[in-house]
């Protein structure tokens, strides 16, 4: 048995960055999620890391435990409050986010 990695791309107001993300687990690319759609990717049991790419951009890594059998989910998206969207020219580290639900 295996453990499961659930992705999901919403976000809540504007999304400034529309396009697919590319999901990264413990460096290897392992699909994709669209806006406001969600992937299951399978997993071994243990600790990984989930990362989501655009073409320039890229999340910080975040690192997570599961089970056999467990579900890690997250929820990722771009920032859509203007301060940050405007910063992200600057710091483009900051153009996407992973939160863990």
């Amino acid at each position: 048995m295996s453990a499961t990695l659930k992705l999901t791309h919403k976000t809540i107001g504007v999304e400034v960055r529309r396009g697919t993300y590319d999901v990264v687990v413990d460096g290897k690319r392992a699909g994709s999620v669209e806006l406001n759609e969600t992937v299951d990717i399978p997993v071994e049991p243990g600790r990984h890391t989930v990362q989501v790419r655009t073409r320039r951009n890229s999340s910080r890594s975040k690192t997570f435990d599961v089970a056999e059998g467990e579900i890690a989910s997250f929820r990722c998206g771009g920032k859509s409050i203007l301060p940050i969207f405007l910063l992200s020219f600057v710091v483009p580290s900051l153009a996407l986010s992973l939160h863990r639900e």
